[in-house]
């Protein structure tokens, strides 16, 4: 080993001890006659000083000399520091290393920027020096953070009997919802690898084989439109179990939500989660992820609204649509006209025609604009609804129910963050559940899976499976996480016949389910078990646990918006003799070529 301790270790009683650190220079301040070096690994900071009696003149200058983010090699004995010169920032605060011997590793040529500099680049360069980007603090705490998560994930359900097995990465084209990444192949000309979007029927198979219990952190790809919380390439716990039901997981995902924040943020989390339905969520926040760390939830005024002379309310309610909304507590004093009609021109980009208010006076009675087209007892009727009080801002959407939904949904999210309404550090999760089992495609007009066309439906729900699609409720479970996503499961379809009825009702015909999943229900003809699982998006993980809002500050090497690498610039150009062999040919594209 080239050093005897890394930078973040040493401490008082270590002084007199010589030590020999190798890292890179973060600052170096030349106070004449001594040079004072920051050095930095990624363990911690050590200050090094060069100067008599360790050093000569010669070596003090070379080390003014040495270019910042330059590798060195420092010998040297441990030393306190000076009276009043302790830094309580550093865990090596107390000491410093007083050098004898500077050694140059490898310089550093001028950095587009510094990993130490307050002021970051935008995105953009920082991806293209990722390898600079890396090296700052936050950066390195997120991947330490992320390594963290998955060993407590691998130790949680090792210490269950589940067995890790890898699944294939090039596999068949199976499509789940979005597009496929392909692979052509050499050997088989004109057919094609896909990379898995996930490993649902690969795990499905285990268990009709007999491992009850499965689990891989596994590599996903999906070639679709990005996001701050999404990557065309991703990683995601994956879990599968045979003879259990939906409740059996969610437990067994409650105990890995509470080990892993008591282990990793020293949290408490308090078990069983709190479930609702999906129904339920979109009725109280418009959204089947709902932010439970702030109250404010919808309420439907509809019935009253019908009742109102006012033409916006009861036309909407004579339309068989909705008027909903939402008691901001004690906010009419936070938002003036100006600020309220910059959140009617907000809602308006998710369909909604405007917003309706009204503040609670001191008196207790409603005033807005709209307020002389109520008669006091329907907004009486409002207030009691609303549970408004003197001070409270109500905010009303009338609309179709996707609208309020929408609307309403966005308007408490932004309300939650400008307003403060939770803390930075607060953890809520929760359980959505019964998802209905299919949605109309707008476009097509045709059924699609909610989740997945493995997914069974509720047992008591498998009759509509064949007379009303739109009533089916799944065995589905998502847990939510600080208003987010942060994994989702089904109990699986293990009944072959079942299975090939909803790819029916999904437009996918017997010939077709054959030729795209005839393996799959071969293998539940075989004696497959009642099974089900769940993905947890680890990359969500981390990025929400360290109460982060971008996806790719806990990915080592991601991709930008448009699924580039700015550092390694993929996806890059191939040349003609390259697709000549695999069979391919672009297509008003001219193909780059060999030099």
């Amino acid at each position: 080993m080239l050093r005897t301790h890394t930078c973040g270790q040493l401490r008082k009683t270590d002084i007199g001890s010589e030590v020999t650190l190798c890292g890179w220079v973060e600052s170096k301040r030349d106070h004449g006659g001594a040079v004072f070096i920051d050095l930095r690994d990624r363990y911690g900071l050590t200050q090094v000083v060069v100067g008599p009696p360790e050093a000569n003149g010669e070596q003090i200058e070379n080390a003014g000399k040495i270019p910042t983010e330059s590798v060195i090699l420092i010998k040297g004995k441990v030393a306190e520091r000076l009276e009043g010169k302790t830094n309580e920032k550093l865990a090596t605060g107390e000491i410093e290393l007083r050098s004898d011997h500077v050694e140059i590793l490898n310089t550093c040529a001028t950095p587009p920027f510094t990993p130490g500099q307050n002021d970051l680049p935008g995105e953009d360069l920082r991806l293209k020096y990722r390898f600079l980007d890396l090296r700052r603090k936050e950066m390195q705490q997120s991947l330490i953070l992320r390594s963290k998560i998955i060993k407590t994930m691998r130790d949680y359900f090792a210490k269950h009997d589940f067995i890790d097995v890898e699944t294939p990465i090039l596999g068949r084209s199976t499509p789940e919802g979005a597009r496929d990444y392909l692979v052509p192949s050499r050997v088989h000309a004109g057919k094609f690898y896909a990379l898995p979007q996930s490993p649902q029927l690969y795990k499905q198979i285990l268990m009709v084989a007999g491992f009850d219990r499965y689990v891989q952190v596994a590599k996903c790809f999906r070639d679709e439109d990005l996001r701050a919380d999404r990557q065309p390439e991703f990683t995601q716990l994956d879990l599968e179990m045979s003879f259990v039901d939906a409740d059996d997981i969610m437990s067994l995902i409650d105990g890995l939500v509470a080990v892993t924040a008591k282990e990793v943020l020293g949290k408490d989390v308090k078990t069983p989660l709190p479930r609702m339905t999906y129904d339920e969520a979109m009725r109280r926040y418009g959204h089947d992820a709902p932010d439970l760390r702030f109250d404010m939830e919808i309420v439907d005024i509809t019935a009253v609204a019908a009742k109102t002379e006012f033409r916006v309310f009861r036309g909407t309610a004579d339309a068989g649509n909705f008027v909903r909304g939402m008691n901001v507590k004690e906010s009419a004093s936070k938002y003036s006209r100006r600020q309220i009609d910059d959140l009617t021109n907000y809602v308006k980009e998710f369909g909604a025609k405007g917003l309706a208010w009204f503040r609670v006076e001191d008196d207790g009675s409603l005033w807005s604009p709209i307020s002389k087209n109520l008669d006091d007892a329907h907004l009486a009727e409002i207030k009691e609804l609303m549970k408004g009080e003197p001070g409270d801002l109500l905010m009303f959407l009338a609309d179709t129910w996707e609208v309020t939904c929408k609307g309403l949904y966005a308007l408490r999210k932004r309300l939650g963050a400008e307003l403060k309404l939770y803390g930075p550090d607060q953890l809520s999760c929760s359980w959505i559940t019964e998802f209905p089992m299919f949605e109309k495609d707008e476009e097509t007009g045709n059924w699609t899976a909610m989740h997945h066309p493995f997914t069974a439906p509720l047992a008591k729900d498998l009759p509509k499976l064949a007379d009303d699609p739109s009533g089916c409720r799944a065995q589905a479970y998502d847990l939510v996480i600080n208003g987010s996503e942060a994994g989702g499961g089904t109990i699986r379809i293990h009944d072959s016949k079942i299975q090939s009825q909803v790819f029916g009702l999904l437009g996918i015909d017997e010939a077709t389910a054959e030729d795209r999943f005839g393996f799959l229900l071969n293998a539940l003809r075989f004696g497959a078990p009642p099974h089900g699982g769940i993905a947890l998006g680890v990359d969500r993980w981390v990025m929400l646990l360290a109460g982060l809002d971008n996806i790719r500050e806990v990915i080592a090497f991601p991709k930008t918006q448009k699924a580039a690498d700015l550092m390694t610039e993929a996806p890059g150009n191939v040349d003609a003799a390259q697709l000549t062999e695999l069979y391919l040919r672009t297509v008003g594209i001219k193909p780059s070529t060999s030099e």
